[in-house]
């Protein structure tokens, strides 16, 4: 039997607009399932509206902040609103639109990321088979690895980071289809415009720019036209040093500028393939092509210390996204299903036999193949290209049915299948605010206290929301979690109340002082040749008497109850020396949820045990002693109520129960004494260092004497 493909041919303008605008309202109904679950939550909201579900989104709202109320005026790391898209973006819409900054940075992932079915609609069209593209559509936009980094909440760049490249991947394809240099133009602005939408984009454009080139060269090296459009692509892409703004629209008018020139006059092939080659060397030499698409493949594969100077712990292989994921979490990623999965690689294979354009979708789909090794965030670049994959797979099956409404009835129940396990999976994906309306309280209080030339230290998780709520700095925060981890690290486990005083201060005012440079590379003068032992300097300041530069503001300590989980993360960077990188001792912090008890013999979900009469810990064979069993309890007016009962003096565990939380802890007698559970847990400190200025259940912030 002859093979004829389902063929709609080129759709009247008023039908693809209608298939882009349905496409586009499914993907954002889809994404309002999280709005429907939670708008009756109190605790999630605050102004009014629904909290964002993702830390580093406060990151760029605290930018708009800036611009719009003239906030943050003493953080350094404040992005600038011409230097990053999503912070003009946000402000411009503010400024223009009745809608909160709290509404927009809500809803815009919802509305920016639903654009991505635009151009697949069209990179179909292309071949005359808009249908299958907006079926594909329908599949890309919602599938669970984009779903998750661009749903309702999830204000960040991420909203960009797939859409985008769609955008460019349909101009180059077209400029190989038409050979019409007006598409390579479009790409080339596309391009240009890239980096001040996704700063993380560099690798994905050249990778893209690349296989753009050898396409060309392979299949239509005679042509002229090739050598302009590999121009103004490379041009494109080339890195001026200009400042971000600026970089941006000099890379726009230069395109702009040479497509007229070379639109207008006739100019020998032989010297478009020079200025295209010198274009291309001159992207190799300044763009550092290669270093940048290899290093950041390597920064994801990376774990352990650092290997020269001190050695300071990775981070990476603390953050799930960024380790190597099993196949089948892959396959869900991309296509929903490991069938699902395999309908889009064979798919993709067909529509690269059929029609070879597609080899210019390589880049996307290898990083998402990536992911596999780099991690899960890489699975959303693939998922566009991979959903019209699987369509089209499904869609050729149809073709070889004479009767047409048998074919139709194929792709959409195979539609229907694919969409299935992603929505069920969007149903199930009840993420919750980053911080509930308490938590925000506290640092709203915080706010009213400290001024914005301050510092509030803690773990990284919290450094934005604590600017764009409490309008105070920080040292480390989601960007600037490298060596300074050890710093923080080591103030909240310390058993020393003076080492985390004294550290404090030393910190940050060494931060400051030197023009915010990492702060544990400065104080250690790591890497340097008059390198400092990290060890001494430490148990120096565990002394009363150590010298501190002056004082310039004043410092914040924060002590969230959520903090509590990651704790045994937390530690893992201060328990560090640094000198060999090996930890200095064997940590214990284990948070515990009962399963049973009976005749005092307590049962956790882990398989501990605990005799609770005898003071006795059953960890799996082993047997310990407990030495102090501890249960606290929140009083309304901020104090925490302890109750100790001692078991063995020698014993090498301490268990708390956290009453008013039902919470159990299990950890060594070690970092019993440390900063957070002394201080947080038991609410107990010293006077003479520190100043306790809000205390509720959700968190404790101190304010540093020192």
């Amino acid at each position: 039997m002859q093979f004829q493909p389902i063929h709609d041919k080129r759709v009247d303008t008023k039908y693809l607009i209608l298939l882009m605008l349905v496409a586009y309202a499914f993907s954002f109904l889809i994404r309002m399932i999280w709005v429907w679950q939670f708008q009756d939550n109190p605790s999630f909201y605050w102004n009014d509206q629904i909290m964002i579900n993702t830390n580093d989104g406060y990151f760029f709202a605290a930018g708009a902040q800036q611009a719009l109320f003239d906030m943050h005026q003493h953080n350094p790391r404040i992005p600038d609103i011409y230097s990053y898209g999503m912070v003009f973006l946000t402000t411009w819409l503010v400024k223009l639109t009745p809608f909160s900054l709290e509404t927009i940075t809500l809803y815009l992932p919802a509305v920016i990321s639903g654009l991505v079915v635009i151009p697949i609609i069209l990179i179909a069209r292309l071949y005359g088979e808009a249908l299958w593209g907006f079926f594909a559509a329908l599949l890309g936009s919602i599938a669970l690895s984009y779903y998750n980094r661009t749903m309702i909440g999830y204000y960040d760049t991420d909203m960009f980071s797939a859409m985008a490249p769609m955008f460019i991947l349909y101009f180059l394809m077209k400029s190989t289809i038409d050979f019409n240099l007006r598409s390579a133009l479009y790409a080339a602005i596309a391009i240009s415009i890239y980096p001040f939408l996704y700063d993380q984009g560099a690798s994905i454009i050249y990778a893209m720019g690349i296989i753009y080139a050898l396409y060309l060269i392979w299949y239509h090296r005679e042509e002229k036209l090739t050598y302009i459009s590999l121009l103004l692509v490379f041009l494109a892409m080339i890195p001026f040093g200009l400042p971000k703004p600026y970089e941006y629209i000099a890379h726009i008018v230069l395109v702009v500028v040479v497509y007229g020139v070379l639109s207008k006059i006739s100019v020998s092939q032989k010297y478009l393939i020079g200025a295209s080659v010198a274009a291309f060397i001159a992207l190799l030499f300044f763009g550092n092509v290669f270093g940048i698409i290899l290093g950041k493949m390597m920064s994801y594969m990376a774990t352990g210390t650092k290997a020269e100077g001190l050695h300071f712990y990775g981070v990476h292989q603390t953050v799930r996204e960024a380790g190597k994921i099993p196949f089948d979490i892959f396959a869900d990623r991309i296509s929903g299903s490991v069938p699902g999965l395999i309908a889009a690689m064979l798919g993709y294979i067909l529509l690269a036999v059929r029609h070879r354009a597609f080899f210019l979708a390589l880049p996307l789909m290898g990083i998402g193949i990536f992911a596999l090794w780099g991690g899960l965030r890489f699975t959303v670049y693939a998922v566009p290209v991979a959903a019209m994959g699987a369509i089209y797979f499904f869609y050729m099956l149809g073709s070889y049915f004479k009767d047409k409404k048998a074919q139709y009835a194929l792709v959409l129940a195979a539609t229907a299948a694919l969409l299935y396990p992603n929505i069920k999976h969007i149903i199930g994906y009840k993420v919750p605010t980053v911080m509930t309306k308490d938590e925000v309280q506290d640092l709203k209080t915080l706010k009213t206290i400290a001024k914005p030339e301050d510092y509030t230290l803690t773990w990284w998780d919290y450094g934005y929301p604590i600017w764009y709520y409490s309008e105070t700095s920080t040292l480390i925060d989601g960007g600037k979690h490298q060596n300074d981890n050890f710093i923080i690290s080591k103030i909240l486990q310390t058993t020393s109340p003076e080492l985390a005083a004294n550290l404090s201060r030393l910190a940050v005012e060494t931060y400051v002082n030197s023009g915010y440079k990492i702060v544990a590379d400065t104080l250690f003068k790591n890497e340097q040749k008059d390198q400092t032992d990290p060890n001494l300097m430490l148990s120096e300041l565990e002394l009363s008497s150590y010298k501190l530069p002056p004082k310039t503001r004043d410092i914040y300590l924060y002590l969230p109850y959520r903090m509590l989980r990651i704790f045994p993360t937390v530690v893992q960077f201060g328990n560090l020396d640094l000198t060999t990188g090996k930890p200095l001792r064997e940590l214990m912090f284990y948070p515990l949820s009962l399963d049973s008890q009976k005749d005092g013999m307590l049962k956790f979900s882990n398989g501990i045990v605990m005799d609770a009469k005898k003071g006795e810990l059953y960890l799996g064979k082993q047997k310990g002693d407990v030495r102090f069993f501890i249960l606290t309890d929140n009083l309304k007016n901020g104090e925490v109520n302890v109750k100790a009962q001692q078991f063995h003096p020698e014993g090498k565990y301490v268990v708390i129960y956290m009453q008013s939380y039902g919470q159990f802890v299990l950890m060594d007698t070690e970092t019993f004494l440390s900063t957070y559970v002394q201080m947080f847990i038991l609410g107990k400190y010293n006077p003479d260092l520190f100043e306790l200025v809000v205390s509720t259940p959700y968190s404790k912030i101190y304010r540093l004497k020192k």
